[in-house]
């Protein structure tokens, strides 16, 4: 009897793309449903987004990192209102104090957004290393800011009386990004500003997004270029990666 000659094991087609990318491509099967490892690889993921989502901001941890800035909250009174009516984490309590008017270049304010997860893992080290990057700007104390969304720090600004404001917080957890950190930059921010002002630096995160301390540098780039513009938003093109625009804002925007 002839020897069958012996089958070949099947090539993983998808090994060289799962290798560049997060995306959860070329899973397999098993019959009709997915191989037992996908489907707790993904339950683990979508519990670790919900659990980011639900995560409350740790004020006292953020405080000692940051300095003892004001700490603020929105509207929303607790985060079921918050997920529920977004306009409510848009503005401040009404009770809000502490947010004293002084002559700032810049405020910073540090929310928790849709995962205080990310806040705690880079917005310290996104703070630092702008500050750092901003030499002869007058920049207030860091402001805490509970169940904030994007347009908080505008509101927040008008009452410090900032000329700009950039707004960190969580953005809303992927199932492969549970910790990622967003930047929203606003020039004369006013309570009631449109989105189309702002300028927005995203996926702020370690490993798998951009560094803080190259997150901080485009921030930076994009303040200066802004203070020069004297607008934000659509009127300002990030051009960061082209040329370095030195602090005191003198180069081309």
């Amino acid at each position: 009897m002839t020897d069958l000659p012996e089958r070949e094991p099947e090539r993983d087609i998808f090994a060289v793309l799962r290798g560049l990318t997060q995306a959860r491509i070329g899973l397999g099967r098993a019959g009709q449903a997915l191989p037992t490892r996908a489907m707790l690889e993904f339950q683990t993921d979508h519990a670790r987004a919900r659990d980011a989502v639900h995560a409350v901001l740790d004020v006292e941890r953020m405080r000692r990192m940051l300095g003892d800035g004001p700490v603020v909250r929105s509207a929303a009174g607790d985060r079921a209102r918050y997920l529920q009516d977004p306009d409510l984490g848009r503005r401040l309590a009404e009770d809000t104090a502490g947010l004293e008017p002084d002559y700032w270049d810049l405020a910073i304010v540090v929310g928790d957004g849709l995962s205080a997860t990310a806040v705690h893992a880079h917005a310290a080290a996104v703070v630092k290393a702008l500050q750092g990057c901003l030499p002869g700007w007058r920049i207030a104390p860091v402001v805490l800011a509970m169940q904030a969304r994007v347009a908080l720090g505008d509101d927040v600004a008008e009452r410090l009386g900032a000329r700009a404001v950039v707004m960190l917080l969580g953005e809303r957890p992927g199932l492969s990004a549970p910790d990622s950190l967003g930047a929203y930059l606003t020039w004369a921010p006013l309570r009631g500003t449109r989105d189309s002002a702002r300028n927005c630096v995203s996926n702020i995160r370690t490993p798998g997004g951009l560094a803080p301390d190259d997150a901080a540098r485009k921030i930076a780039w994009l303040l200066n270029a802004a203070r020069r513009l004297g607008a934000s938003g659509v009127a300002l093109k990030d051009r960061s990666d082209d040329a370095i625009l030195p602090p005191d804002g003198d180069a081309a925007v």
